[in-house]
């Protein structure tokens, strides 16, 4: 899969690339995280090839690699966000709100059958309310010899992948 310009996890222009997992570790469908030092990766094999991003939502952090995906997107398992794979949006604003990348306001919501979510005033809802969504950050990935590679910032040595 092609990564959207501009969205280049920092430190990885030039970056070296470095063996992280087997092609047969990331079947069609699934998700896998990595860790390199204090970076987590998230690689996903989505209808559209082989991606590596943050393994974190862009929203509040959460590890993406424990939500589920489904063709190009994927959920996070904290507050309902759907992000796109293909493009680095979200297509589903998380249910607390707060700003889209291009700083548009979202109010909080409710998923279908729950109760609406009333807009508490406070240092909480203000918080909420500031909250930047943005893009998917991208790691350059290939595939050589049966084994995914991603340019990875400098940093130390690969642990266990969960």
């Amino acid at each position: 899969m092609d990564r959207p310009r501009g969205l280049d996890a920092p430190g990885t222009r030039g970056a070296a690339y470095r063996a992280v997992a087997s092609v047969r570790d990331v079947l069609p469908g699934t998700l896998l995280r990595v860790t390199d030092g204090d970076c987590d990766v998230l690689l996903a094999h989505t209808e559209q090839g082989l991606v590596a991003v943050e393994d974190r939502c862009p929203h509040m952090s959460a590890p993406l690699s424990i939500g589920r995906l489904e063709g190009c997107i994927v959920d996070c398992p904290l507050h309902s966000g759907r992000f796109d794979l293909s493009t680095g949006d979200a297509v589903q604003f998380p249910t607390t709100g707060g700003l889209d990348a291009d700083g548009v306001y979202h109010p909080t919501w409710s998923p279908a059958g729950a109760p609406p979510k009333p807009e508490v005033p406070g240092q909480k809802s203000q918080a909420r309310a500031l909250t930047r969504v943005r893009r998917m950050r991208y790691y350059p990935l290939r595939v050589r010899d049966g084994s995914i590679e991603i340019a990875l910032p400098e940093g130390a040595e690969r642990r266990a992948s969960g």
